[in-house]
């Protein structure tokens, strides 16, 4: 069971989404909230595997909000969901934690497989978003170095995230299970000091 939260000031677009999520087999929609505030609040007593996160928000910005959940929750995923494609919000979204990042006009279905895709360790994103991402990095160095202090199955599964693995392919490689993975993430994110898995393989890509 996934177990998401939605973030979202549009009353139409909230109860829209609830109700998607809560309809899908496999999904469980722990709550949802108009404001930042209102989710900070409450997110981190839920423990939501998931966030489904607006940007313009009244109040603190979905940006500045995603931030601040990461750092009480660092294992947790969003996926930011609103209508703007400029390459400023997008880096600002990512470089603030969210771990995918989708248009609201996208069809439904692709937002529960965007849902299914960031909880399995994906990084969801439109095509057009996604290009722009891409041509933005430089041809990373061939054989980057491990960060000093990861432990050595942590520094495997970091080896296998830069890669592009998905948790549970990377639980399958490793024959461990994907609750052992999601563990392993979180000790890789709080000794870099990153709160998305775009950060650590970034950063592991600039060592």
């Amino acid at each position: 069971m996934i177990k998401v939260c939605i973030v979202e000031d549009d009353n139409g677009v909230r109860e829209s989404l609830a109700g998607l999520v809560s309809r899908e087999q496999g999904f469980d929609c722990l709550s949802s909230y108009r404001t930042a505030e209102e989710a900070l609040d409450d997110v981190p007593k839920r423990h939501p595997d998931v966030v489904l996160m607006d940007i313009n928000l009244p109040g603190m910005s979905g940006i500045e909000c995603v931030g601040r959940i990461k750092n009480k929750l660092p294992a947790i995923q969003v996926v930011m969901l609103t209508v703007y494609e400029d390459t400023d919000q997008i880096f600002k979204a990512l470089a603030s934690g969210a771990s995918g990042y989708m248009l609201k006009s996208t069809p439904p279905e692709e937002i529960l497989e965007a849902v299914r895709s960031v909880y399995g360790g994906g990084s969801p994103m439109t095509p057009h978003i996604a290009r722009k991402v891409v041509q933005s990095f430089s041809a990373p160095a061939p054989s980057p170095k491990a960060p000093d202090g990861l432990s050595p199955r942590e520094q495997e599964v970091l080896e296998l995230l830069s890669h592009g693995f998905l948790y549970k392919e990377i639980a399958d490689k490793l024959q461990i299970s994907f609750e052992t993975v999601h563990t392993y993430i979180r000790r890789i994110y709080e000794k870099l000091h990153v709160r998305s898995r775009t950060e650590a393989v970034a950063k592991y890509l600039r060592t």
